[in-house]
C-alpha cells in the first residue's frame, strides 16, 4: 500500500504542476493531502493510521516535514541562502540601469565585421551579463529587443538568431554568480551529510571496522566552491557557442553575414567601449575575485556585488548630465584610500598605541565615510529617478520570496516521499543497476534532462536533487566530489530553459520577437545549442579536473588552507614527496651525510641520540615510501581480478541486509499483536518470516566458497600498503621534527643567557630575604623561562625550589640544595648551548632547508604555491576507492 500512496503523491504533484497551480503551494499541499489520505485510509481499513507508512505515522512525518522546513532558515551554519537576495538585487539593479543595452550595442559594433559577429557579440554579452546579473528573463528580453531586430535586419537565419539569443540568455544559470548554483550548494550540503553516514555504514558492514578513514569521507561543497567549479565549464560553454556560430557563418555565409560598422574605430569608439565594458568586468573581478582569493565568503561577495550595482546605476541613470560620475568617482577614491590605509597602517582600534596607529584609523574612517556617502548618494539617485530603487526592491522581494517558498514546500514534499518509502525505492532501483556508479549517474542525468522539458530549474533542484544526490555521493565506485556533481546537474538543468515546449527562455523570447519569427523556428534554433550543452556535459563528465581544480586551488592557497598533515591530502602530498625524492635525491643524501658528520659529543646524550635517530629516519624515509608505492602497484595488479567478485558478493550481502531489516520489521509487528483473535494475522507474519529466512539462506549460498580466502588475501595487500604509509609518515616526522625542535632551542640562546645574572641573584637573595619574598621572586623568574625553548629542566628545578619555600615551615636547606642543582644544570646547559650555536647551527639549518620540501613537508604549517598547485591538480580527478569497502 505504501507504493500506492507513493504513486498518488507523484501523480498529484504532476497534476498540480501541470495544471499551472503555483509551485510554492503545490509541493507542500501534495505532501499534506497524501499523508492525510494515507492516515485516514489506514484508520478506516486497518484500524491503525500508521498502517500505510513505511515507518512511523502521519504525525511523525508531518513533524519531520516541519523540521526540514525550519532547517531552511533556522540552522545557524546554513547561511548559504543569504546570498540569494543579494545577487538577485545586483542583477535586477544592473538590468534596470540599462547596462545590458550599452553592452549589446557596443559589442555588436565591435564584432559586427566578423562572420557571425552579431551572434558572437550576443554570446559575449550573454556571458558578461551572466556573470553580473544572472537573471535569465531580463537577459533574454534585453537581447531579444535589441539584438534580434538587428540580426533579422542583416539577413541572419531566424533559427540561428533566436537560438543564439535564447541560449546566451541561459548562461546566467551556470556562469557564477548563479542562483541555481547557490540552491544546489544548499541542497548538496545536506546530501553530503546523508551520503557520509551511508558510506560509513557501508564501510562498517563490509569491513567490520568501527571507524572509516577520513580520507574516504564524501567531499562536501559550498556556494563559493560551486562558483569556482562552474567557472571553467561556463567558459567552455561560451567557447562552444562562439565556435559554433563562427563555423556556421563560415560554412553558410548568407545565414550569418558580417555587418560593417558605419562609424570609425577611433579613440571615441574605444572610449565608449571601455566605459561599457570595464565597469561590468570590474564588478565581476570584485565579486568572483574576492571569492577565488579567499578574501570574501559568497555572502560577503554578494554584498560587494549589490553595492557595486548601486554605484553603477548611480552614474548610468544620469548619463550625459552634470556630475553624473561624481558619486562613483568618490566611491572609487574612497576604496583606494581604504586599500592604502590597510596596506600601511594597523587599523585595529583596540590596538592603538602610537600616533601613527591613530592616524591610520582616522584616515580609514574618513575613507569609509566617503564610500558610504557615495553609496547613499547613488541610492538616492536610484530612488528619485524613475522609482528605480523601489522597483528593484519589490522585484527582489518577489523573486526571493518565490525561491524560499519553493524551498520550504520542497522540504515538506521530501519528507512525504520518504514516508512512503520513495527514497528506498529509488536507492534500491539505482543500486540494482549493473555498471556501478556510472550507470546510476547516466540514469539520473537522463531523468533530470527529461524533467527539464516540463519543470523549472528550482523545482528540479529542490525536489530531485535531495533524493538522488545522497545515493550518488555515497557510492565509492567513482568517489565523486559534491561540487562536480552539482556543476553537472547545473549544466543539465540549464537545458530546461531551452527544451521545448516549456523552455522559459523560449517563452521570454517569444514575448518580444516579431510575428515574422515563427515558434517552430525558435524550436529549430535551440536544438543545436542543446546539443552543444550536452557536449559540454560530456566533456566535463570525462574531465572532472575542469570543475575540481579551481576549488582545490583556492582552498589550498588561501590563508586558511589546511596543513599538509590533513588526512585528506596525504596521498597527493606523498605523490609530491615521491617526485622530490627522485629529482632532489642527490641534495637530500648530501644534506643527510653532512649532518651525520656534525660533532654531537658536547650535547646531552638524549639530544645527541634524538638527532642521530632523526638522521637515520630521514635516510630510511625514501625507501619506505618507495615500498608503499610498490605495494600500491601490487594492489592495482590484483584489483581487476578482485573487483568482479567483490561487486557480486557485496550485492548479495546488501540484499541479505535488506531481508534482515524486513525480518526485524516483521518481528516487531508480531510482538505488537496482542490477544487471541489475531491468530491468522500472526500465522501470516510467521510464514512471511520463514519465507524471508529461506530467501536469505538461498542468497547466502550464492556467495562463492573461496570468497573468504580471496577477501582475506586482498585485505592483506591493503594492510601492507597502509602499514608502509604509516611507517613512512613516522619516519618522515622523526627525520625532521627533532632537528626543528633543536634549532628552536638554539634560537632562544640569547634569552637563555640573559637570565644568568638573575639566577645568581636568586642564590644571593635566598640567604637575605624571607621565604615569602623568595617565593614571589622565584615565581617571577620561572615565568621568564616559560617562553624559552628547552628550558623545561630549569623551570622544573625552580618549581621545586618554590615548593620547598612555601608552607608554614619553609625548608631552606632543601631549597638551597635544589637551587644549587638548578644553577648547575643552567650552567651546563649554557655551555652546550653556546657550543652548539657555534658548531651545529649552520649545518642543521642546511639539513632543515634541504628536507623542508620533502621529508619535512608534512610538518609545515601550509603548502607553498608550487606544492599547493601540485596537490590541487592531484586531487582534481576521481578515484575508485570501492575496493576498500
Amino acid at each position: 500500500m505504501e507504493l500506492l500512496f507513493l504513486l498518488i503523491l507523484v501523480l498529484l504533484m504532476a497534476f498540480a504542476l501541470g495544471s499551472g497551480y503555483p509551485v510554492a503551494f503545490a509541493l507542500p499541499g501534495t505532501a499534506i493531502i497524501t499523508v492525510a489520505l494515507a492516515s485516514i485510509s489506514g484508520y478506516l481499513f486497518e484500524g491503525n493510521p500508521d498502517a500505510y507508512f513505511l515507518q512511523g505515522g502521519p504525525w511523525q512525518w508531518l513533524s519531520a516535514g516541519v523540521t526540514n522546513l525550519r532547517g531552511v532558515y533556522w540552522e545557524v551554519e546554513r547561511d548559504t541562502l543569504i546570498a540569494i537576495p543579494l545577487f538577485i538585487f545586483m542583477g535586477i539593479m544592473l538590468q534596470r540601469s540599462k547596462i545590458a543595452e550599452d553592452l549589446l550595442v557596443t559589442m555588436a559594433q565591435l564584432f559586427g565585421p566578423v562572420p557571425g559577429g552579431l551572434g558572437i557579440s550576443v554570446v559575449f554579452v550573454g556571458a558578461l551579463l551572466a556573470a553580473t546579473t544572472g537573471i535569465v528573463g531580463a537577459t533574454v528580453v534585453a537581447m531579444g529587443l535589441i539584438s534580434l531586430p538587428a540580426m533579422l535586419r542583416n539577413n541572419y537565419s531566424r533559427p540561428l538568431a533566436t537560438g543564439t539569443i535564447a541560449a546566451s540568455g541561459t548562461l546566467g544559470q551556470i556562469i557564477p554568480p548563479s542562483i541555481v548554483l547557490i540552491i544546489l550548494a544548499d541542497q548538496l550540503a545536506s546530501a553530503v551529510d546523508q551520503a557520509g553516514s551511508a558510506r560509513k555504514a557501508l564501510h562498517k558492514a563490509a569491513t567490520g571496522e568501527l571507524s572509516m578513514p577520513s580520507s574516504f569521507d564524501v567531499v562536501s561543497t559550498s556556494a563559493g566552491e560551486m562558483f569556482l567549479g562552474a567557472f571553467v565549464p561556463g567558459m567552455l560553454l561560451v567557447g562552444l557557442y562562439m565556435a559554433f556560430i563562427l563555423g556556421f557563418a563560415l560554412l553558410r555565409p548568407k545565414a550569418a553575414p558580417p555587418v560593417r560598422y558605419g562609424g570609425k574605430f577611433d579613440a571615441k569608439f574605444f572610449g565608449n567601449l571601455a566605459l561599457a565594458l570595464i565597469p561590468p568586468l570590474g564588478l565581476i573581478f570584485l565579486v568572483l575575485g574576492s571569492i577565488i582569493a579567499g578574501i570574501a565568503t559568497v555572502n560577503q561577495a554578494g554584498s560587494i556585488g549589490a553595492a557595486g550595482a548601486i554605484l553603477m546605476a548611480g552614474y548610468r541613470l544620469r548619463e550625459g548630465q552634470k556630475y553624473a560620475y561624481t558619486p562613483v568617482i568618490l566611491g572609487l577614491l574612497s576604496l583606494a584610500g581604504v586599500l592604502v590605509v590597510v596596506s600601511f597602517f594597523d587599523t585595529n582600534i583596540k590596538a592603538i598605541s602610537t600616533t601613527q596607529d591613530a592616524i591610520g584609523v582616522t584616515l580609514g574612517l574618513i575613507a569609509t565615510v566617503g564610500f558610504l556617502v557615495s553609496l547613499v548618494w547613488s541610492c538616492w539617485r536610484a530612488y528619485k529617478i524613475d522609482d528605480t530603487l523601489q522597483g528593484v526592491m519589490i522585484e527582489t522581494a518577489k523573486t526571493t520570496s518565490l525561491v524560499f517558498i519553493i524551498l520550504l514546500g520542497a522540504a515538506m514534499l521530501t519528507a512525504a516521499f520518504r514516508a512512503f518509502g520513495g527514497e528506498e525505492l529509488v536507492r534500491d532501483f539505482l543500486n540494482s543497476m549493473p555498471g556501478g556508479f556510472w550507470s546510476k549517474f547516466v540514469i539520473v542525468m537522463a531523468v533530470i534532462f527529461f524533467l527539464g522539458f516540463f519543470l523549472d530549474f528550482i523545482e528540479i533542484a529542490v525536489v530531485v536533487v535531495p533524493i538522488v544526490a545522497p545515493i550518488l555521493l555515497a557510492d565509492p565506485t567513482a568517489n565523486v566530489t559534491a561540487v562536480w556533481l552539482g556543476v553537472m546537474i547545473g549544466l543539465n538543468i540549464q537545458t530546461s530553459f531551452l527544451t521545448p515546449p516549456f523552455g522559459f527562455a523560449l517563452f521570454y523570447l517569444r514575448g518580444v520577437a516579431p510575428p515574422i519569427v515563427k515558434t517552430i523556428e525558435m524550436y529549430k534554433g535551440v536544438i543545436a545549442f542543446i546539443v552543444l550543452q550536452l557536449i559540454a556535459l560530456l566533456v566535463v563528465g570525462l574531465y572532472p579536473q575542469l570543475v575540481n581544480y579551481l576549488p582545490n586551488r583556492a582552498s589550498l592557497t588561501a590563508e586558511t588552507a589546511p596543513p599538509p598533515r590533513n588526512p585528506k591530502l596525504q596521498y597527493c602530498v606523498e605523490e609530491y614527496i615521491a617526485e622530490q625524492f627522485v629529482t632532489e635525491r642527490a641534495s637530500l643524501e648530501s644534506a643527510i651525510n653532512a649532518a651525520r658528520r656534525l660533532n654531537l659529543d658536547k650535547l646531552p646524550k638524549h639530544l645527541a641520540s634524538s638527532l642521530t635517530k632523526s638522521f637515520d629516519a630521514a635516510e630510511s624515509a625514501p625507501g619506505i615510501l618507495g615500498q608503499a608505492f610498490q605495494a600500491e602497484d601490487v594492489i592495482d595488479q590484483n584489483v581487476d581480478l578482485y573487483r568482479p567478485k567483490q561487486v557480486k558478493v557485496r550485492r548479495i550481502e546488501s540484499n541479505i541486509r535488506d531481508i534482515d531489516a524486513e525480518i526485524r520489521e516483521h518481528d516487531t509487528l508480531l510482538s505488537r499483536i496482542r490477544g487471541d483473535n489475531h491468530d491468522a494475522e500472526k500465522q501470516k507474519l510467521k510464514d512471511e518470516i520463514a519465507a524471508l529466512k529461506a530467501e536469505r539462506d538461498e542468497l547466502s549460498a550464492k556467495i562463492p566458497a573461496e570468497w573468504a580466502t580471496t577477501y582475506k588475501e586482498f585485505r592483506k595487500l591493503l594492510k601492507t600498503e597502509s602499514t608502509l604509509r604509516t611507517q613512512f609518515r613516522r619516519a618522515a616526522d622523526t627525520g625532521y621534527q627533532p632537528v626543528v625542535d633543536f634549532l628552536t632551542v638554539l634560537q632562544s640562546n640569547e634569552a637563555f643567557a640573559a637570565l644568568k645574572a638573575d639566577m645568581a641573584k636568586i642564590k644571593a637573595d635566598l640567604l637575605q630575604k624571607t621565604p615569602k619574598e623568595m617565593v614571589t621572586e622565584v615565581e617571577a623568574l620561572s615565568r621568564r623561562f616559560d617562553g624559552i625553548a628547552g628550558a623545561s629542566d630549569i623551570k622544573s628545578g625552580l618549581s621545586k625550589v618554590r615548593r620547598r619555600l612555601k608552607g608554614k615551615t619553609p625548608k631552606l636547606e632543601q631549597a638551597a640544595k635544589e637551587l644549587d642543582k638548578t644553577i648547575a644544570e643552567y650552567d651546563t646547559q649554557l655551555v652546550w648551548r653556546n657550543s652548539a650555536e657555534i658548531n651545529l647551527v649552520a649545518g642543521l639549518e642546511k639539513y632543515e632547508k634541504a628536507l623542508r620540501g620533502s621529508v619535512g613537508l608534512r610538518l609545515q604549517s601550509k603548502l607553498n604555491k608550487e606544492q599547493a598547485l601540485f596537490v590541487a591538480s592531484c586531487r582534481s580527478g576521481h578515484t575508485d576507492i570501492s575496493h576498500n569497502f
